[in-house]
């Protein structure tokens, strides 16, 4: 389970989905499959969730019907999968389908954590040594006038660091307060929405996202309504998912998805074109998987310029401590020689 969210992650449903649909295919009974996978979990609330579904599945219930008691722990689109897979006789594809969805998801959060490693580094690098180095200079006394303590800057240095700790964990708290609360996300969406180059990347995997679960809800056979209100909460950014509703109501008039769907500020041309040419054809889950997978790739190769602007501008900040560092303690330097006689 997250700290910002009661729902299980991704890594997890990945697993979970992965593991029940190689039960099912085997012919293992889904009892004994949700049994087999609580064993298996590695996390504690997935084991506890798992238990809770068995038992509701040995008492009655469908496999929707047992995911759905066990929200907010589950996602809804993942619920509403697993009932249209039920209603319709496709179960089976139905979990191949969620396995490969969460491992995508998976993979894509992955490559996102493991380019920002090296930025996160450097961050850190130049605040723990460009705080250490600025409060240096500002201890010494060039004049030699007094005596340098190093043992008393350490501790004086080390009580600014955890204050420094205990105002981000502060600041950490009050970040999964709002998100408990549903304000956060409102907030991250904005940011997100707003800044370059924030704005290209979400955009982009928001589609990705958007295309991925359409496919994955038309297929199941559940009404085009339902596919388009799941699919734009499956893009965990509000502003992004209200525009996308907007074309709920022209859907329900009778318009195609392409009309629908024209008047979206976060469609793409290539969005639209695909779109069309799905309809058109008559094979809208290809096309629409095709341009997930399209805006994925758009989406990795943003991140990628963005962590190279990114890294450029923390050799900027890197470069501006340590010429600030330089110029202090040079000026320190001939400030306490002109001192020392008299100047």
């Amino acid at each position: 389970m997250g700290v910002f969210s009661k729902e299980i992650s991704a890594k997890h449903l990945a697993v979970l989905c992965r593991q029940l649909a190689t039960s099912y295919d085997a012919g293992i009974p889904i009892v004994r499959s949700l049994d087999m996978a609580r064993l298996h979990a590695q996390d504690k609330q997935a084991r506890t969730v798992l238990e809770g579904m068995s038992s509701a599945v040995m008492q009655g219930a469908s496999l929707g019907e047992a995911a759905n008691s066990q929200q907010p722990h589950l996602p809804q689109f993942l619920v509403e999968l697993f009932r249209s897979g039920e209603q319709g006789g496709k179960l089976d594809v139905m979990l191949r389908d969620l396995a490969d969805f969460y491992e995508d998801r998976v993979q894509m959060q992955r490559v996102v954590l493991l380019a920002l490693i090296y930025p996160v580094l450097q961050l850190l690098a130049a605040w723990f040594l460009g705080t250490f180095a600025l409060g240096l200079l500002s201890s010494l006394d060039l004049s030699g006038r007094t005596v340098f303590s190093l043992s008393g800057y350490l501790s004086k240095y080390a009580f600014f660091q955890v204050q420094a700790i205990f105002l981000a964990l502060l600041f950490m708290g009050f970040a999964v307060f709002l998100s408990r609360m549903g304000v956060l996300k409102w907030i991250v969406g904005w940011v997100t929405n707003t800044l370059w180059p924030l704005k290209k990347i979400t955009h982009k995997f928001a589609l990705s996202r958007f295309f991925r679960s359409l496919s994955l809800l038309i297929g199941s056979g559940m009404p085009i309504i339902r596919c388009i209100e799941q699919s734009a909460a499956a893009t965990a950014n509000p502003y992004i998912q209200r525009d996308l509703l907007q074309s709920v109501p022209l859907v329900k008039d009778g318009c195609t998805l392409v009309q629908a769907f024209s008047t979206s500020r976060t469609f793409t041309p290539m969005a639209r074109e695909m779109l069309m040419v799905g309809e058109q054809s008559g094979k809208l889950e290809e096309a629409l998987r095709k341009v997930s997978e399209y805006h994925l790739a758009e989406a990795n190769a943003a991140v990628k310029a963005a962590l190279v602007i990114l890294g450029i501008l923390i050799l900027i900040i890197v470069g501006a401590v340590v010429g600030g560092v330089v110029i202090t303690f040079w000026s320190r330097f001939y400030g306490g020689m002109l001192d020392s006689i008299g100047v």
